[in-house]
Protein backbone atom coordinates (compact mmCIF):
# COMPACT_ATOMS: atom_id res chain seq x y z
CA UNK A 1 0.00 0.00 0.00
CA UNK A 2 1.36 3.52 -0.67
CA UNK A 3 2.07 6.60 1.72
CA UNK A 4 -1.25 7.79 -0.22
CA UNK A 5 -3.61 5.30 -0.24
CA UNK A 6 -2.70 4.52 3.78
CA UNK A 7 -3.11 7.80 4.64
CA UNK A 8 -6.42 8.15 2.72
CA UNK A 9 -7.47 4.88 4.65
CA UNK A 10 -6.76 6.61 7.91
CA UNK A 11 -8.73 9.98 7.74
CA UNK A 12 -8.00 12.25 11.01
CA UNK A 13 -11.63 12.83 12.98
CA UNK A 14 -12.54 16.36 12.79
CA UNK A 15 -13.29 18.02 15.45
CA UNK A 16 -10.23 16.41 17.43
CA UNK A 17 -6.63 17.86 18.10
CA UNK A 18 -4.80 15.48 19.31
CA UNK A 19 -1.74 15.85 22.28
CA UNK A 20 1.78 14.02 22.12
CA UNK A 21 1.84 13.88 26.24
CA UNK A 22 4.43 12.21 27.98
CA UNK A 23 5.24 9.45 25.69
CA UNK A 24 2.39 9.39 23.26
CA UNK A 25 -0.54 10.12 22.15
CA UNK A 26 -3.73 8.85 24.57
CA UNK A 27 -7.59 9.32 23.30
CA UNK A 28 -10.61 7.43 22.87
CA UNK A 29 -9.98 3.49 21.23
CA UNK A 30 -12.24 4.02 18.37
CA UNK A 31 -11.30 7.42 17.70
CA UNK A 32 -7.12 6.58 17.29
CA UNK A 33 -6.46 4.68 13.98
CA UNK A 34 -5.41 7.66 12.05
CA UNK A 35 -2.78 8.80 15.22
CA UNK A 36 -1.61 4.71 14.77
CA UNK A 37 -1.07 5.18 11.41
CA UNK A 38 1.55 8.53 11.46
CA UNK A 39 3.20 6.96 14.50
CA UNK A 40 4.23 4.11 12.18
CA UNK A 41 5.21 6.61 10.07
CA UNK A 42 6.88 8.58 12.70
CA UNK A 43 8.92 5.84 13.93
CA UNK A 44 9.72 4.83 10.36
CA UNK A 45 11.11 8.00 10.03
CA UNK A 46 12.79 8.11 13.25
CA UNK A 47 14.58 4.85 12.53
CA UNK A 48 15.49 5.99 9.42
CA UNK A 49 16.86 9.44 10.57
CA UNK A 50 19.21 7.12 13.06
CA UNK A 51 20.31 4.59 10.24
CA UNK A 52 18.12 1.85 10.62
CA UNK A 53 18.47 1.88 14.45
CA UNK A 54 14.58 -0.23 15.87
CA UNK A 55 12.44 2.28 17.09
CA UNK A 56 9.64 0.94 19.33
CA UNK A 57 5.57 0.92 19.85
CA UNK A 58 2.96 0.16 22.68
CA UNK A 59 -0.30 0.74 22.50
CA UNK A 60 -1.84 1.14 25.63
CA UNK A 61 -3.50 3.79 27.24
CA UNK A 62 -1.93 2.38 30.72
CA UNK A 63 -3.81 2.86 34.16
CA UNK A 64 -6.78 4.73 32.17
CA UNK A 65 -10.17 3.29 31.45
CA UNK A 66 -10.40 0.36 29.17
CA UNK A 67 -12.34 2.38 26.17
CA UNK A 68 -9.05 4.43 26.11
CA UNK A 69 -5.66 3.79 24.39
CA UNK A 70 -2.50 4.95 23.49
CA UNK A 71 0.74 4.77 21.56
CA UNK A 72 3.70 5.43 22.43
CA UNK A 73 7.21 5.42 20.95
CA UNK A 74 10.81 3.73 22.05
CA UNK A 75 13.84 5.29 21.25
CA UNK A 76 16.54 2.68 20.79
CA UNK A 77 18.47 2.90 23.87
CA UNK A 78 14.79 1.97 25.32
CA UNK A 79 14.22 5.43 26.39
CA UNK A 80 11.30 8.05 25.17
CA UNK A 81 11.08 9.89 22.01
CA UNK A 82 13.05 13.19 22.37
CA UNK A 83 10.95 16.17 22.73
CA UNK A 84 12.63 17.71 19.87
CA UNK A 85 10.24 15.42 18.11
CA UNK A 86 7.58 16.42 19.44
CA UNK A 87 6.24 19.08 17.88
CA UNK A 88 6.83 17.04 14.84
CA UNK A 89 4.68 14.53 16.01
CA UNK A 90 1.49 16.76 17.01
CA UNK A 91 1.87 18.51 13.70
CA UNK A 92 1.70 15.25 11.33
CA UNK A 93 -0.69 13.45 13.72
CA UNK A 94 -3.17 16.18 13.22
CA UNK A 95 -2.35 16.91 9.56
CA UNK A 96 -5.56 16.25 7.21
CA UNK A 97 -4.73 17.70 4.41
CA UNK A 98 -2.60 15.10 1.93
CA UNK A 99 -0.20 17.15 0.26
CA UNK A 100 0.88 19.23 3.96
CA UNK A 101 1.25 15.73 5.32
CA UNK A 102 2.95 14.46 2.62
CA UNK A 103 5.84 17.43 2.70
CA UNK A 104 5.91 17.25 6.41
CA UNK A 105 7.06 13.68 5.74
CA UNK A 106 9.49 14.15 3.13
CA UNK A 107 10.96 17.23 4.57
CA UNK A 108 11.86 14.83 8.05
CA UNK A 109 13.94 12.22 5.68
CA UNK A 110 17.44 13.22 5.30
CA UNK A 111 19.27 13.69 1.85
CA UNK A 112 21.20 10.57 2.13
CA UNK A 113 18.37 8.62 1.97
CA UNK A 114 16.82 10.31 -0.29
CA UNK A 115 20.13 9.23 -2.59
CA UNK A 116 20.98 6.03 -2.10
CA UNK A 117 17.56 4.46 -0.02
CA UNK A 118 20.14 1.89 1.68
CA UNK A 119 18.61 2.14 5.35
CA UNK A 120 16.27 -0.31 6.49
CA UNK A 121 14.27 1.04 8.80
CA UNK A 122 13.22 -1.15 11.77
CA UNK A 123 10.22 -1.05 14.05
CA UNK A 124 8.85 -3.50 17.21
CA UNK A 125 5.50 -3.34 18.37
CA UNK A 126 3.59 -4.69 21.30
CA UNK A 127 0.30 -4.00 22.69
CA UNK A 128 -1.27 -4.28 26.09
CA UNK A 129 -4.79 -6.71 26.75
CA UNK A 130 -6.81 -3.79 25.47
CA UNK A 131 -10.03 -4.37 23.01
CA UNK A 132 -8.97 -1.55 20.28
CA UNK A 133 -5.70 -2.87 20.46
CA UNK A 134 -5.28 -5.25 17.13
CA UNK A 135 -6.93 -2.88 15.05
CA UNK A 136 -4.69 0.14 16.18
CA UNK A 137 -1.57 -2.69 15.50
CA UNK A 138 -2.40 -3.03 12.40
CA UNK A 139 -3.08 0.85 11.66
CA UNK A 140 0.57 1.23 12.74
CA UNK A 141 1.56 -1.56 10.33
CA UNK A 142 0.53 -0.06 7.40
CA UNK A 143 2.14 3.03 8.62
CA UNK A 144 5.52 1.52 9.05
CA UNK A 145 5.00 -0.50 5.67
CA UNK A 146 4.18 2.77 3.56
CA UNK A 147 7.66 4.05 3.79
CA UNK A 148 8.91 0.24 3.22
CA UNK A 149 10.04 -0.01 7.39
CA UNK A 150 10.51 -3.65 8.59
CA UNK A 151 8.00 -4.19 11.23
CA UNK A 152 8.12 -7.40 14.06
CA UNK A 153 4.60 -7.61 15.90
CA UNK A 154 5.37 -9.08 19.73
CA UNK A 155 1.42 -9.72 20.78
CA UNK A 156 0.73 -8.51 23.92
CA UNK A 157 3.55 -7.49 25.77
CA UNK A 158 4.08 -5.31 28.88
CA UNK A 159 5.15 -1.96 27.82
CA UNK A 160 9.16 -1.91 29.65
CA UNK A 161 9.56 -5.74 27.95
CA UNK A 162 9.03 -3.52 24.59
CA UNK A 163 11.47 -1.20 25.68
CA UNK A 164 14.01 -4.11 27.09
CA UNK A 165 13.04 -5.34 23.51
CA UNK A 166 13.73 -2.09 21.77
CA UNK A 167 16.90 -1.69 23.40
CA UNK A 168 18.65 -5.39 22.76
CA UNK A 169 17.77 -4.86 19.29
CA UNK A 170 20.10 -2.22 19.39
CA UNK A 171 22.23 -3.46 22.16
CA UNK A 172 23.07 -6.92 22.36
CA UNK A 173 24.84 -6.71 25.20
CA UNK A 174 21.84 -5.15 27.12
CA UNK A 175 20.38 -8.95 26.46
CA UNK A 176 18.12 -11.32 24.26
CA UNK A 177 15.43 -9.33 22.39
CA UNK A 178 12.53 -11.75 23.21
CA UNK A 179 10.26 -12.09 25.55
CA UNK A 180 11.83 -14.85 27.13
CA UNK A 181 14.99 -13.36 27.04
CA UNK A 182 13.63 -10.74 28.96
CA UNK A 183 12.73 -13.56 31.74
CA UNK A 184 16.00 -15.38 31.27
CA UNK A 185 18.16 -12.46 32.63
CA UNK A 186 15.52 -11.56 35.33
CA UNK A 187 15.87 -14.88 36.78
CA UNK A 188 19.78 -15.34 36.20
CA UNK A 189 20.03 -12.13 38.35
CA UNK A 190 17.96 -12.57 40.95
CA UNK A 191 19.08 -16.02 41.48
CA UNK A 192 22.92 -14.64 41.54
CA UNK A 193 22.02 -12.13 44.31
CA UNK A 194 20.26 -14.41 46.65
CA UNK A 195 23.09 -16.80 45.96
CA UNK A 196 25.70 -14.94 46.59
CA UNK A 197 24.00 -13.52 50.06
CA UNK A 198 22.88 -16.69 50.94
CA UNK A 199 19.45 -16.59 50.39
CA UNK A 200 17.13 -19.32 48.85
CA UNK A 201 14.54 -17.58 47.40
CA UNK A 202 12.21 -14.17 47.61
CA UNK A 203 9.19 -13.88 50.12
CA UNK A 204 6.31 -14.93 48.10
CA UNK A 205 3.69 -11.50 47.27
CA UNK A 206 0.46 -10.68 46.34
CA UNK A 207 0.32 -9.03 43.37
CA UNK A 208 -2.90 -7.18 42.12
CA UNK A 209 -1.88 -6.88 38.22
CA UNK A 210 -5.18 -4.70 37.25
CA UNK A 211 -6.63 -7.32 35.41
CA UNK A 212 -3.66 -6.55 33.10
CA UNK A 213 -1.11 -7.76 31.09
CA UNK A 214 1.00 -8.01 34.24
CA UNK A 215 -0.81 -10.97 35.28
CA UNK A 216 -0.05 -13.00 32.84
CA UNK A 217 3.71 -12.03 32.62
CA UNK A 218 3.66 -13.01 36.45
CA UNK A 219 2.32 -16.30 35.78
CA UNK A 220 5.05 -17.63 33.08
CA UNK A 221 7.31 -15.97 35.81
CA UNK A 222 6.04 -18.36 38.21
CA UNK A 223 6.29 -21.54 36.01
CA UNK A 224 10.04 -20.77 34.64
CA UNK A 225 11.82 -20.46 38.11
CA UNK A 226 11.75 -21.87 42.05
CA UNK A 227 13.45 -18.46 43.77
CA UNK A 228 9.86 -16.30 43.19
CA UNK A 229 6.57 -16.50 43.82
CA UNK A 230 3.81 -14.36 43.05
CA UNK A 231 0.10 -14.52 43.85
CA UNK A 232 -1.80 -12.97 41.26
CA UNK A 233 -4.95 -11.06 42.14
CA UNK A 234 -7.34 -9.10 39.11
CA UNK A 235 -5.52 -11.49 36.77
CA UNK A 236 -8.89 -11.32 34.52
CA UNK A 237 -7.16 -10.61 30.57
CA UNK A 238 -10.46 -12.62 29.27
CA UNK A 239 -12.38 -9.23 29.89
CA UNK A 240 -11.01 -6.11 28.92
CA UNK A 241 -13.55 -4.21 30.36
CA UNK A 242 -12.14 -5.08 33.58
CA UNK A 243 -8.91 -3.45 32.98
CA UNK A 244 -8.00 -1.27 35.84
CA UNK A 245 -11.81 -1.38 37.39
CA UNK A 246 -11.89 -0.89 40.67
CA UNK A 247 -7.76 -2.12 41.35
CA UNK A 248 -4.40 -1.50 40.10
CA UNK A 249 -1.39 1.35 41.39
CA UNK A 250 -3.74 4.59 40.02
CA UNK A 251 -7.02 3.27 41.89
CA UNK A 252 -4.86 2.22 45.18
CA UNK A 253 -2.87 5.34 44.92
CA UNK A 254 -5.88 7.95 44.40
CA UNK A 255 -7.90 6.01 46.69
CA UNK A 256 -5.44 4.88 49.78
CA UNK A 257 -7.48 1.66 50.09
CA UNK A 258 -6.91 -1.72 48.87
CA UNK A 259 -7.94 -2.39 45.58
CA UNK A 260 -11.05 -5.28 45.38
CA UNK A 261 -9.91 -9.09 45.43
CA UNK A 262 -8.00 -8.35 48.55
CA UNK A 263 -10.33 -10.09 51.25
CA UNK A 264 -8.69 -10.65 54.13
CA UNK A 265 -5.64 -9.06 53.82
CA UNK A 266 -2.87 -10.68 56.28
CA UNK A 267 -1.21 -8.20 58.88
CA UNK A 268 1.99 -6.69 58.09
CA UNK A 269 2.35 -8.36 54.53
CA UNK A 270 3.54 -6.95 51.68
CA UNK A 271 1.03 -6.32 48.78
CA UNK A 272 1.58 -4.26 45.35
CA UNK A 273 -0.41 -3.49 42.64
CA UNK A 274 0.55 -2.84 38.99
CA UNK A 275 -1.26 -0.37 36.60
CA UNK A 276 -2.62 -1.84 33.14
CA UNK A 277 0.65 -1.94 31.05
CA UNK A 278 2.79 -2.69 34.53
CA UNK A 279 5.47 -0.03 33.89
CA UNK A 280 3.52 1.81 37.59
CA UNK A 281 4.39 0.07 41.03
CA UNK A 282 2.86 0.89 44.23
CA UNK A 283 3.54 -1.25 47.46
CA UNK A 284 1.49 -1.31 50.63
CA UNK A 285 0.15 -3.46 53.58
CA UNK A 286 -2.83 -3.44 56.53
CA UNK A 287 -0.87 -2.53 59.94
CA UNK A 288 -1.61 -4.67 63.54
CA UNK A 289 -4.18 -2.40 63.99
CA UNK A 290 -6.14 -2.33 60.56
CA UNK A 291 -4.88 0.56 58.80
CA UNK A 292 -3.98 0.78 55.26
CA UNK A 293 -0.70 2.01 54.97
CA UNK A 294 0.50 2.76 50.86
CA UNK A 295 4.04 2.44 50.01
CA UNK A 296 4.11 4.54 46.95
CA UNK A 297 6.84 5.60 44.33
CA UNK A 298 8.55 8.41 46.96
CA UNK A 299 9.18 4.68 49.46
CA UNK A 300 10.02 2.78 46.84
CA UNK A 301 12.98 5.41 45.97
CA UNK A 302 14.04 6.02 49.58
CA UNK A 303 14.04 1.55 49.86
CA UNK A 304 16.09 1.94 47.17
CA UNK A 305 18.34 4.32 48.01
CA UNK A 306 18.64 3.03 51.28
CA UNK A 307 19.45 -0.76 49.44
CA UNK A 308 22.46 0.62 47.16
CA UNK A 309 23.79 2.89 49.86
CA UNK A 310 24.82 0.36 52.62
CA UNK A 311 25.91 -1.60 49.67
CA UNK A 312 28.25 1.24 48.52
CA UNK A 313 29.30 2.06 52.51
CA UNK A 314 30.93 -1.77 52.49
CA UNK A 315 33.30 -0.82 49.42
CA UNK A 316 36.02 1.64 50.58
CA UNK A 317 37.35 3.96 47.90
CA UNK A 318 34.72 3.81 45.21
CA UNK A 319 33.24 7.35 44.41
CA UNK A 320 29.86 7.69 42.78
CA UNK A 321 27.32 10.41 42.84
CA UNK A 322 24.07 9.57 43.76
CA UNK A 323 20.53 11.80 43.85
CA UNK A 324 17.21 11.20 44.13
CA UNK A 325 14.88 13.15 41.60
CA UNK A 326 11.43 13.73 42.86
CA UNK A 327 8.55 15.91 41.66
CA UNK A 328 6.12 18.56 42.95
CA UNK A 329 3.61 15.67 43.86
CA UNK A 330 6.45 13.72 46.13
CA UNK A 331 4.97 14.14 49.76
CA UNK A 332 7.46 17.11 52.04
CA UNK A 333 8.21 14.06 54.60
CA UNK A 334 9.75 12.23 51.97
CA UNK A 335 12.38 14.94 50.52
CA UNK A 336 13.07 15.92 54.14
CA UNK A 337 14.04 11.91 55.29
CA UNK A 338 16.18 11.89 51.90
CA UNK A 339 18.26 15.07 52.46
CA UNK A 340 17.95 14.68 56.47
CA UNK A 341 18.59 10.98 57.02
CA UNK A 342 19.90 9.38 53.90
CA UNK A 343 21.68 12.58 53.43
CA UNK A 344 21.46 12.64 49.84
CA UNK A 345 20.21 15.40 47.16
CA UNK A 346 17.04 15.82 46.06
CA UNK A 347 16.62 17.53 42.91
CA UNK A 348 13.05 18.37 41.11
CA UNK A 349 11.60 18.37 37.69
CA UNK A 350 8.72 18.88 36.05
CA UNK A 351 6.10 15.86 35.91
CA UNK A 352 6.69 13.10 33.45
CA UNK A 353 9.44 10.58 33.41
CA UNK A 354 11.19 11.82 30.70
CA UNK A 355 11.97 15.02 32.62
CA UNK A 356 13.01 12.70 35.31
CA UNK A 357 15.00 10.24 33.36
CA UNK A 358 17.09 13.24 31.58
CA UNK A 359 17.80 15.02 35.28
CA UNK A 360 18.76 11.32 36.63
CA UNK A 361 21.63 10.37 34.08
CA UNK A 362 23.37 13.53 35.09
CA UNK A 363 24.41 11.36 38.03
CA UNK A 364 26.70 7.97 38.61
CA UNK A 365 23.17 6.49 40.52
CA UNK A 366 20.33 8.14 39.68
CA UNK A 367 17.25 7.26 41.20
CA UNK A 368 14.22 8.57 40.08
CA UNK A 369 10.05 7.80 41.05
CA UNK A 370 7.01 10.00 40.66
CA UNK A 371 4.68 9.47 43.49
CA UNK A 372 2.31 7.52 41.24
CA UNK A 373 5.19 4.66 41.48
CA UNK A 374 6.48 4.83 37.73
CA UNK A 375 10.45 5.11 38.23
CA UNK A 376 13.35 3.16 38.11
CA UNK A 377 17.63 3.83 38.63
CA UNK A 378 20.18 4.58 36.13
CA UNK A 379 23.51 3.52 36.36
CA UNK A 380 26.91 5.46 34.75
CA UNK A 381 29.33 3.76 32.99
CA UNK A 382 31.93 5.13 35.71
CA UNK A 383 29.63 3.06 38.21
CA UNK A 384 30.18 -0.01 36.64
CA UNK A 385 33.95 0.67 35.84
CA UNK A 386 34.82 1.27 38.97
CA UNK A 387 33.10 -1.53 40.53
CA UNK A 388 34.84 -3.80 38.03
CA UNK A 389 37.87 -2.98 38.77
CA UNK A 390 37.60 -2.68 42.39
CA UNK A 391 40.27 -5.47 44.38
CA UNK A 392 37.88 -6.30 47.56
CA UNK A 393 39.48 -6.89 50.64
CA UNK A 394 37.54 -9.19 52.11
CA UNK A 395 34.69 -11.98 51.10
CA UNK A 396 32.01 -9.46 52.47
CA UNK A 397 33.40 -6.65 50.65
CA UNK A 398 33.44 -8.80 47.36
CA UNK A 399 29.72 -9.76 48.16
CA UNK A 400 28.31 -6.15 48.29
CA UNK A 401 30.56 -5.04 44.95
CA UNK A 402 28.94 -8.19 43.25
CA UNK A 403 25.49 -7.18 44.25
CA UNK A 404 25.81 -3.72 43.06
CA UNK A 405 26.98 -5.35 39.72
CA UNK A 406 24.10 -7.50 39.91
CA UNK A 407 21.90 -4.56 40.26
CA UNK A 408 22.14 -3.06 37.51
CA UNK A 409 20.71 -5.91 35.00
CA UNK A 410 17.85 -6.63 37.81
CA UNK A 411 16.91 -3.12 37.51
CA UNK A 412 14.86 -2.21 34.23
CA UNK A 413 17.01 1.03 33.60
CA UNK A 414 15.03 1.94 30.05
CA UNK A 415 11.64 2.42 32.04
CA UNK A 416 9.51 1.99 34.89
CA UNK A 417 8.93 -1.82 35.14
CA UNK A 418 6.54 -3.01 37.54
CA UNK A 419 7.96 -6.35 37.96
CA UNK A 420 11.61 -5.46 38.09
CA UNK A 421 11.18 -2.79 40.32
CA UNK A 422 8.99 -5.41 42.68
CA UNK A 423 11.57 -8.10 42.52
CA UNK A 424 13.83 -5.06 43.67
CA UNK A 425 11.80 -4.25 46.65
CA UNK A 426 11.72 -7.58 47.48
CA UNK A 427 15.85 -8.55 47.02
CA UNK A 428 16.40 -5.04 48.84
CA UNK A 429 13.91 -6.08 52.20
CA UNK A 430 15.41 -9.49 52.06
CA UNK A 431 19.22 -8.35 51.79
CA UNK A 432 18.51 -5.11 54.49
CA UNK A 433 16.75 -7.43 56.55
CA UNK A 434 13.66 -5.33 56.85
CA UNK A 435 10.12 -5.39 57.37
CA UNK A 436 7.49 -3.86 55.98
CA UNK A 437 6.15 -2.41 58.65
CA UNK A 438 9.57 -1.12 59.41
CA UNK A 439 9.56 0.14 56.14
CA UNK A 440 6.62 2.17 56.40
CA UNK A 441 7.94 3.45 59.64
CA UNK A 442 11.00 5.57 57.78
CA UNK A 443 8.92 8.43 57.90
CA UNK A 444 5.32 9.74 58.61
CA UNK A 445 3.81 11.01 55.39
CA UNK A 446 2.59 15.03 55.38
CA UNK A 447 -1.47 14.50 55.07
CA UNK A 448 -2.31 15.36 50.80
CA UNK A 449 -4.39 15.60 48.50
CA UNK A 450 -5.32 16.23 45.12
CA UNK A 451 -8.07 18.16 43.39
CA UNK A 452 -9.28 18.59 40.01
CA UNK A 453 -10.93 21.88 38.35
CA UNK A 454 -12.45 22.06 34.71
CA UNK A 455 -11.43 25.38 33.45
CA UNK A 456 -12.17 26.98 29.95
CA UNK A 457 -7.91 27.30 28.72
CA UNK A 458 -5.80 25.20 31.10
CA UNK A 459 -3.11 27.37 28.64
CA UNK A 460 -3.57 30.05 30.90
CA UNK A 461 -1.44 28.40 33.73
CA UNK A 462 2.20 28.93 33.14
CA UNK A 463 4.46 27.56 36.16
CA UNK A 464 7.84 27.44 36.90
CA UNK A 465 10.05 26.01 39.82
CA UNK A 466 9.36 21.91 38.44
CA UNK A 467 6.10 23.27 37.83
CA UNK A 468 5.90 24.04 41.54
CA UNK A 469 5.08 27.68 41.47
CA UNK A 470 2.53 30.19 38.61
CA UNK A 471 4.42 32.99 37.09
CA UNK A 472 0.60 33.31 35.02
CA UNK A 473 -1.98 34.23 36.00
CA UNK A 474 -0.24 37.09 37.24
CA UNK A 475 -0.77 37.28 41.08
CA UNK A 476 -2.10 33.61 41.67
CA UNK A 477 0.84 32.48 43.44
CA UNK A 478 1.01 35.56 45.83
CA UNK A 479 -2.80 34.96 47.03
CA UNK A 480 -1.77 30.93 47.13
CA UNK A 481 1.50 32.07 48.99
CA UNK A 482 -0.63 34.08 51.47
CA UNK A 483 -3.06 31.09 52.14
CA UNK A 484 -0.47 28.40 52.38
CA UNK A 485 1.52 30.57 55.25
CA UNK A 486 -1.67 30.13 57.33
CA UNK A 487 -1.28 25.79 57.89
CA UNK A 488 1.49 24.04 59.65
CA UNK A 489 3.68 22.19 56.78
CA UNK A 490 1.35 23.68 54.47
CA UNK A 491 2.06 23.22 51.01
CA UNK A 492 -0.11 23.43 47.65
CA UNK A 493 0.65 24.21 44.01
CA UNK A 494 -1.52 24.30 40.78
CA UNK A 495 -0.50 22.70 37.33
CA UNK A 496 -2.42 22.34 34.53
CA UNK A 497 -3.64 19.01 32.96
CA UNK A 498 -1.28 17.65 29.93
CA UNK A 499 -4.46 16.35 28.24
CA UNK A 500 -7.49 18.36 29.34
CA UNK A 501 -8.84 21.73 29.83
CA UNK A 502 -8.92 21.24 33.73
CA UNK A 503 -6.17 21.81 36.46
CA UNK A 504 -4.98 19.93 39.61
CA UNK A 505 -4.73 21.52 43.17
CA UNK A 506 -2.15 19.77 45.33
CA UNK A 507 -2.04 20.66 48.63
CA UNK A 508 -0.37 19.28 51.89
CA UNK A 509 -0.40 19.83 55.94
CA UNK A 510 0.15 18.57 58.89
CA UNK A 511 -2.93 16.85 59.29
CA UNK A 512 -5.85 16.09 57.27
CA UNK A 513 -8.27 18.57 58.14
CA UNK A 514 -5.94 21.61 57.29
CA UNK A 515 -5.08 19.98 54.38
CA UNK A 516 -8.46 19.65 52.93
CA UNK A 517 -9.23 23.22 53.98
CA UNK A 518 -5.99 24.64 52.27
CA UNK A 519 -6.99 22.70 49.14
CA UNK A 520 -10.14 24.05 49.25
CA UNK A 521 -9.30 27.52 49.43
CA UNK A 522 -6.36 27.47 46.66
CA UNK A 523 -9.19 25.73 44.15
CA UNK A 524 -11.73 29.08 45.64
CA UNK A 525 -8.45 31.26 44.41
CA UNK A 526 -9.00 29.18 41.00
CA UNK A 527 -12.35 29.24 40.20
CA UNK A 528 -11.93 33.07 40.91
CA UNK A 529 -9.69 33.70 37.74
Amino acid sequence: MSLHSAFNKYPAPSGINYAYGTAGFRYFGDQLDSVAFKVGVIATLRSICLGGKTIGIVITASHNPPDQNGVKVVDPMGEMLPQSWEPFANQLANTKDWHQFNQLVQERLPENYLKSRDIVPMVVIARDTRQSGPRLVSAVIDGVNALNGHITDFGMLTTPQLHYITRCSNDGSFGVASEQGYYNKLIKTVTKILQINNYDCLDAVTVDTANGIGGDKLQKINALNHVMSFHVINGDTAHPLRLNVDCGADYVKTNQRLPHGVGNPIPDQLYASFDGDADRLVCYFMDKGGKFRLLDGDRIATLFASLIGGLLCHVKGIHVTTAIIQTAYSNGSSTEFIREKLGLPVYFTSTGVKHLHEKAIEFDVGIYFEANGHGTVVFSKKYLEELKKYEAKNSSEQVAVDTLILLVDLINQAVGDSISDLITVLVALKLMKKSVEKWGDDYSELANKLFKLKVADRFVFKTTDAERRLIEPVGVQEKIDEVVKRYSKGRSFVRASGTEDAVRVYSEAANEDDCTELGEKVCEIVKGI
